[in-house]
């Protein structure tokens, strides 16, 4: 029982503490594969030996450190983020309760990468409700997932893939071809976790039938394939109306509409975090039990 065990004591720390203020692991990791990006050429094979060399080592390290219950829940708390994504999510409906519309758009940049230069109340509680729904996904479901399967390894090697795909992953100039494989790798990662993350908010939300509906009919308009199905079963599970058109360094994206509710405004970014919560403890027991039922398998 000792991962099974791990995992819940490193969600009830990152629920009680957050995010480590200082010299935190994942920053640190990130600043390691800086360093090694600018000496790289950026060429397709260059970005695949990148990733397989910081995951894969990230994955050794937590194979390393596999030695029961403590080190599982330490390595589960550096890698979990929930609770500073709804902090983050909250410290933005305050702005907004507030009225103060430009600390909001600067408070929301630590959530999404769109501009919000132009985005009014009821954008910047849209962009704040779409990030709270993927990064449940991204920040609590995928990784309780796969430290249930592989444990410190598992949870090393997701959140390495993670922050790889953020930092390099997306299409800009530079990195269409060096970030491709982060970004593939990312998305395989998550292709297990995201459908978990929009079942649990079909079975644990207050219209499970809405929530299967916006999953089943509007979740390929999205350009991710993971982000998709997660925004539209919150916003089925929700009863709002997520998507639409972002700007990414000047360049409008169109990305459909999930859900048939209304537009949320700064009351629904509250709402979100609630079921968020939800969520999260309904993929705690998930992986509870996966990796209770792993354990005695191999007993």
């Amino acid at each position: 029982m000792g991962r099974a065990l791990g995992l819940a004591l490193g969600y009830a720390a990152d629920q009680l503490l957050g995010d480590p203020t200082r010299y935190h692991p994942v920053a640190g990791f990130g600043k390691l594969a800086a360093h090694f990006e600018p000496t790289l050429p950026s060429t397709r094979a260059r970005g695949a030996a990148h990733a397989a060399l910081l995951v894969g080592g990230s994955a050794v390290l937590g194979r390393m450190l596999d030695r029961g219950t403590l080190p599982t829940a330490a390595a589960a708390y550096v890698v979990l983020g929930g609770r500073s994504l709804s902090r983050e999510a909250a410290a933005v409906a305050a702005h907004l309760e507030r009225g103060d519309l430009a600390a909001a758009r600067e408070q929301v940049t630590h959530l999404v990468g769109r501009d919000p230069s132009t985005l009014d109340e009821d954008g910047i509680a849209r962009a704040t409700v779409e990030s709270v729904a993927e990064n449940t996904s991204d920040a609590v479901v995928a990784p309780l997932f796969w430290g249930a399967l592989a444990g410190p390894a598992g949870l090393f090697a997701y959140r390495a893939a993670n922050t790889l795909d953020a930092m390099i992953g997306h299409r800009t100039p530079r990195h269409t071809e060096f970030g491709w494989a982060a970004a593939r790798l990312d998305d395989l990662a998550n292709l297990a976790p995201a459908r978990l993350t929009a079942g649990l908010a079909v079975l644990l939300g207050s219209n499970p039938s809405g929530a299967w509906r916006a999953w089943r009919e509007d979740a390929y308009q999205h350009p991710s394939p993971n982000a998709g199905p997660v925004e539209a079963a919150f916003a089925g599970s929700l009863g709002i109306r997520l998507g639409g058109s972002n700007t990414y360094d000047g360049h409008v994206e169109d990305r459909g509409f999930l859900g048939s509710g209304p537009a949320p405004t700064r009351k629904d970014i509250a709402r979100a975090n609630r079921f968020a919560e939800k969520v999260g403890l309904g993929a705690l027991a998930v992986s509870v039990l996966l990796a209770s039922r792993r354990r005695r398998r191999r007993s």
